[in-house]
């Protein structure tokens, strides 16, 4: 088994799961552990999602000074890397100074704790697997701020084929967070995004009634356009739901957005 880190920005990330699913298809590794953020949209050739376990939260983590978004002192300095959380928190608190902020966790950290920043923002579940939840000040609704798609969750990769690989790893799977998690996918491949673009996308299934809904978010990383919207549909086929609202997207003109965005860049 191989686990990948996703400690890295969004082009090392892309190479650490390059690199794993190369050993997957060349017969160095049986199962690949990836977080589910990092993987594509569109899998490579040879390749499967054999299991998604349970899911952590997959809400998004503030670290630093005030109680609530609200609470944030204007013009606070702000660190993250990510485009879809710079967009998200400028289109609801544009006095905020969002800086650009790289590294691991602990580096992340170090600079908060060292005064460069006000605070920083990271994901909720990552802060948990390393025992850094009491770091966390609060977690941001997702309402307010839409998680990456995927984040939370883990994705247990095999080859094609590999029926005793699917035996030892199908037992681990959640149901609900698989569903969860290939609507999430359906839109973001429909999207043509990458884990750069100021996209986010949360599902929840309802167990009670079998249904699936899902909220999106595509925006300009500066904050000053953006498009939300949220669909919901069986869960039984929650790639159908997942296109249907990349299509409204679509049709709202995120496709435009994404280009905007890029060209920003």
């Amino acid at each position: 088994m191989v686990e990948v880190s996703s400690d890295g920005e969004p082009g090392d990330k892309a190479r650490f799961v390059r690199g794993v699913e190369r050993a997957l298809l060349d017969g160095e590794a049986t199962v690949a552990v990836h977080s589910a953020k990092d993987v594509p949209g569109e899998l490579t050739e040879g390749l499967m999602i054999a299991s998604v376990p349970p899911r952590e939260e997959p809400a998004d983590a503030w670290i630093g000074v005030g109680g609530s978004l609200e609470e944030v002192p204007e013009g606070a300095r702000v660190g993250t890397a990510s485009l879809r959380r710079r967009a998200q928190l400028l289109a609801v608190r544009p006095d905020l100074e969002v800086r650009e902020l790289h590294g691991n966790v602990d580096t992340r950290l170090g600079k908060l704790a060292g005064g460069d920043l006000d605070a920083i923002v990271l994901a909720a579940a990552g802060l948990r697997r390393l025992g850094r939840e009491s770091e966390i000040s609060f977690s941001i609704p997702t309402e307010t701020m839409t998680p990456a798609a995927g984040q939370g969750a883990l994705i247990l990769q095999i080859r094609d084929g590999d029926v005793d690989a699917l035996r030892t790893v199908d037992p681990l799977t959640d149901e609900w967070a698989l569903r969860a998690l290939t609507a999430e996918r359906a839109v973001v491949s429909a999207l043509q995004a990458t884990c750069a673009s100021p996209i986010g996308v949360h599902a929840t299934v309802d167990e009670r009634c079998d249904k699936v809904r899902i909220e999106a978010f595509v925006g300009l990383p500066d904050g000053s356009e953006w498009i939300r919207d949220q669909i919901e549909g069986e869960s039984i086929n929650p790639h159908l739901v997942g296109a249907d609202l990349a299509g409204r997207l679509l049709g709202a003109g995120a496709r435009e957005l994404l280009d905007r965005a890029e060209e920003m860049l």
